[in-house]
């Protein structure tokens, strides 16, 4: 590219060159047209001529060079697009190679494994202490000896009888006193409540 780029400056300074002896040529021309000197203003013609041929031909080399430059420039610009598509082929294909189909069906399988083993472990972790170990049949007999217990004592209650007692007003029960634990129920629910 650098020796075109060369070639191109060499040839215009060439035709800039053969352009002022162009000129000069008409000038010299018009001295002997003056002079009445026709056959030497008629050379000085045929040479304008002859370099105006020779700039012409220059300007065609130039044209050609322009035209070489332009298609170097392109057939760079499409190996530059050859070789990035070679080279993201030959990426795409070793990325294949290192991840076939067959590996990402057992990773997946895997993963699947994993996390299945994973729940199970969480299950046997949230399952609660001992949940498994008491008996049914036991826990109804504790039940039923409980309600039993409570309908004795319930049937051992003295019964109060109310007699009526004339105009005398009828005395208003005492207030039962509020245990600690009756206290303490009332001020979490005081504090919930702000």
């Amino acid at each position: 590219m650098l020796l075109l780029v060369q070639t191109l400056e060499m040839l215009e300074k060439k035709e800039n060159v053969l352009l002022k002896k162009a000129t000069g040529e008409v000038e010299k021309a018009k001295e002997f047209s003056r002079a009445k000197n026709k056959r030497a203003a008629i050379q000085c013609l045929k040479r304008k001529r002859l370099y105006e041929q020779q700039v012409e031909q220059l300007g065609n080399f130039q044209l050609r060079i322009h035209d070489q430059m332009i298609m170097l420039e392109g057939a760079k610009a499409t190996t530059e697009t050859v070789d990035a598509l070679r080279t993201g082929a030959s990426a795409m294909k070793a990325m294949q190679k290192a991840t076939n189909i067959d590996d990402v069906d057992k990773t997946m399988d895997e993963i699947n494994e994993q996390t299945e083993n994973m729940k199970q472990i969480q299950e046997a972790l949230s399952a609660p202490f001992g949940a498994n170990d008491f008996d049914e049949d036991e826990l109804e007999a504790e039940l039923d000896e409980l309600e039993g217990a409570e309908l004795e004592e319930q049937l051992l209650q003295p019964v109060p009888i109310h007699v009526p007692q004339g105009n005398k007003p009828a005395r208003a029960p005492a207030q039962k006193q509020p245990t600690a634990e009756e206290d303490e129920l009332a001020a979490l629910q005081a504090e919930m409540a702000l």
